[in-house]
């Protein structure tokens, strides 16, 4: 489980595929969905925009393809991230990244947070927990199930970050443009 794959074997090319298309799909489905990554929730990934971004996926892909369990991880959590943002991409890019984000935030602002909170926690740890059956079905010596398992824990624990960081960092935003410092007579 923790043998590294030679570079160059058969492995090796079969988990950078994966690596590959998996990140690939992530990539498509976050430039479909915000190209100018308004509404990226990662701070890196925004900071590190569309040509570092790659650059720096190839070589992790690169990387971990020697390492089985986490290249299936990676490319778990690459693609349930993708189908999220399928989910809701077309209305993005219909809308438009700016006018989306403020239809989203008005929305939250109607909501109480305490149902926000609760709806966002009762989906990802309903999420999390098919990923624990999983591993605990794989008798944690089952590479390919256990690193999905682990996959879909990872995943849901990323929605549940950087929807909380985007959250916090929209309404911080929204608050400072509503109610600037107004010293005019």
């Amino acid at each position: 489980m923790d043998d590294l794959v030679p570079f160059g074997s058969r492995d090796y090319f079969l988990f950078l595929s994966l690596l590959l298309f998996s990140r690939g799909t992530d990539f498509l489905s976050t430039w479909i969905a915000t190209p100018n990554l308004l509404l990226e929730a990662n701070p890196l990934a925004r900071k590190l925009g569309w040509k570092w971004g790659i650059l720096v996926n190839v070589a992790l892909c690169v990387c971990f393809a020697f390492w089985p369990l986490p290249a299936v991880i990676i490319a778990t959590t690459s693609v349930l991230v993708a189908a999220r943002n399928f989910q809701a991409a077309w209305l993005m890019k219909t809308v438009g990244e700016e006018n989306y984000r403020d239809w989203f935030l008005s929305r939250l602002e109607e909501t109480q947070p305490g149902v926000f909170l609760f709806c966002l926690l009762a989906q990802t740890l309903l999420t999390a927990g098919v990923g624990a059956a999983i591993i605990y079905f794989s008798r944690f010596d089952q590479l390919v199930p256990l690193g999905i398992g682990m996959g879909i824990i990872a995943y849901a624990f990323a929605v549940t970050v950087y929807t909380l960081l985007a959250l916090w960092r929209n309404r911080r935003a929204r608050r400072q443009a509503v109610s600037p410092l107004d010293l005019s007579v």
